[in-house]
């Protein structure tokens, strides 16, 4: 009975290694420098599958792997339903931000009611957050390089995930408001919780005792 747990390359990988270290599991390839999507590890019931960050619910929630690490975020968007979250694994920690161009008045504009367009990855966190505010705003929905949009005129305001903010600094943009806290998530699929009980909460209760403090 092999236990398939994905995970997505970069710093979630990297910070989940001292969580599967505390299980009794050690990645036996580097994924930077592997071809392979499947990487082996030192026990030979469990196996880690590398897919996109975006994907790692769906393929839990369907059965393509029997836990993940994800962020808080992606499981806002994905929706999170049918997927059971025991923890918060306090690793990948960031902020989902609004941030705009260093000249851009956004308390005003707020202010005056002005309709604002938002360019973002996260429409669902966007579209909630703007909407308890009352801020009318048109949705610009983008996968990469988010800076761009204000700079280019393509959107007054972007909302976005940030972790030192030096990339926003470095593009002349301020953060404006902090929507909310972001860490990832252990999340398991429920099926695979019932038929694999023992094995999986071995690996959920080697988390728990493992998670980084603060």
């Amino acid at each position: 009975m092999t236990i398939t747990l994905a995970l997505s390359k970069g710093r979630i990988f990297d910070e989940t290694l001292p969580l599967l270290a505390a299980a009794g599991i050690e990645v036996l390839e580097d994924p930077e420098k592997s071809r392979k999507l499947i990487l082996p590890t030192n026990r030979p019931d469990v196996q880690v599958v590398l897919v996109r960050a975006t994907d790692v619910p769906t393929y839990v929630e369907y059965g393509g792997a029997d836990l993940g690490v994800t962020g808080k975020d992606t499981l806002i968007e994905h929706g999170g339903g049918g997927l059971y979250q025991p923890l918060d694994l306090n690793i990948a920690r960031c902020r989902v931000s609004v941030a705009v161009r260093h000249d851009f008045d956004y308390a005003h504009a707020v202010r005056q009611g002005a309709r604002l367009k938002a360019a973002t990855k996260y429409t669902s966190i966007a579209r909630d957050f703007f909407a308890a505010k009352g801020v009318h705003v048109d949705l610009i929905k983008l996968y990469g390089s988010m800076e761009l949009a204000p700079l280019t005129g393509l959107a007054d305001t972007i909302v976005d995930l940030v972790s030192t903010g030096n990339t926003l600094k470095a593009n002349r943009l301020v953060e404006v408001e902090r929507i909310m806290d972001i860490s990832a998530r252990l999340v398991v699929n429920q099926a695979a919780l019932k038929l694999k009980r023992e094995p999986i909460r071995r690996i959920i209760d080697a988390f728990a005792s493992a998670i980084p403090k603060d």
